[in-house]
């Protein structure tokens, strides 16, 4: 007669008081469940006094999920490496700090230097501001349109020329254009001025291009806010320090495209030349700078365009112009007024670009 419910879990309590190693009652040796159970999970004595069954030999048991989050089982970090990373990054190098330094250098020795060439740059500004708009603007649109057919001779130019200025006074942002068109003349002529001469002397001695080339690399790479800091420490705000990343972000171009024309000069010229008895000033002159002006011109039309990128960033620093209400139609997510401003952009730096470009310097 099998046994009762009740008979067989007092016969299971009683098997769970027992000890440790004591035989099982006969229905739970012969159920079938409890011995695949124990051929397929092999059993580990726990006793009070007996080992750690943490301790016990992982083969006893199967592997299990929490066994590979043990520490003891995780691959153990290479401590000669980190080690040796913070050696490296124990001793750094206080490039910031020298940097800093020498800002700090330029603003209590230079002082009476930067307040000179911020008061000469200030006046330019302010003459071409007047320049441009003490006239009526429809005279100064006459006077550009004017302009550009001197020097293109072309009517399409003109008329575009013509067209476009009178649509960015009709959108009402003439006088940020005025203050625009001053800040682009003055860095550009600034950038041409140097850059020009720098260029001719890098292409007559090949070890200062040498020593040029990695400052050039980094005054058109480095990001525009990090040389705008000391700027705006040594100049302030307003005109100046925008006009003097401008250059600074431009002026590699008619360097190295002086050079360029330089020594893309063809050596039958430069000996016919000297042959003749010419000097090497008048070989400059009269040789290579006319067979480099396709290049030079193509320098100076990357410069306007350089320029004109920089007017959004000059206008952090306080520098007026259309790159103000650029800004503040990105504070206020403003579409309509960033759309206008940013159209007025492109247009004069159309009719600045079609202006100085060469028929040559376009199909160089």
């Amino acid at each position: 007669m099998p046994p009762s419910r009740r008979s067989l879990a007092s016969e299971a309590s009683a098997a769970a008081r027992k000890p440790a190693g004591a035989p099982l009652p006969r229905f739970l040796r012969e159920s079938p469940r409890h011995t695949n159970r124990r051929a397929a999970f092999p059993i580990v004595s726990i006793s009070r006094g007996g080992p750690d069954p943490g301790q016990a030999d992982v083969a006893e048991r199967p592997a299990r999920a929490r066994d590979f989050a043990r520490p003891s089982l995780l691959p153990k970090p290479d401590q000669n490496g980190k080690k040796s990373l913070e050696l490296l990054t124990e001793q750094r190098i206080p490039i910031g700090i020298w940097a800093k330094t020498f800002v700090d250098w330029l603003t209590l020795n230079g002082a009476a230097f930067f307040d000179w060439l911020s008061a000469v740059l200030s006046a330019v500004i302010n003459a071409l501001l007047f320049v441009l708009q003490w006239p009526h603007p429809l005279a100064v649109v006459a006077a550009f349109t004017v302009l550009s057919w001197l020097l293109r001779r072309s009517i399409g130019i003109s008329l575009f020329t013509c067209l476009g200025l009178l649509l960015i006074i009709n959108q009402g942002y003439w006088k940020e254009t005025t203050e625009t068109l001053a800040l682009v003349i003055a860095s550009t002529a600034v950038s041409m001025a140097v850059g020009i001469p720098v260029g001719i002397a890098a292409a007559r001695r090949p070890w200062l291009y040498e020593g040029l080339r990695p400052v050039l690399d980094l005054m058109q790479t480095i990001p525009t806010f990090v040389y705008l800091i000391p700027a705006l420490i040594l100049f302030g705000l307003g005109m100046v320090p925008g006009l003097i990343a401008t250059v600074i972000f431009a002026i590699p171009a008619p360097i190295r495209l002086t050079r360029l024309g330089i020594i893309s000069t063809p050596d039958s010229l430069t000996e016919a030349a000297i042959a003749f008895g010419a000097t090497p000033s008048q070989v400059l002159r009269k040789v290579e700078l006319p067979f480099a002006m396709p290049q030079i011109m193509a320098g100076l039309t990357q410069t306007i365009m350089l320029s004109l990128s920089m007017v959004v960033i000059a206008a952090l620093v306080g520098a007026s112009g259309l790159g103000v209400p650029v800004v503040r139609a990105l504070n206020t997510v403003n579409i309509a007024r960033g759309f206008e401003a940013g159209l007025c952009i492109v247009i004069l730096a159309i009719i600045l670009d079609r202006m100085f470009r060469t028929d040559e310097g376009e199909g160089a």
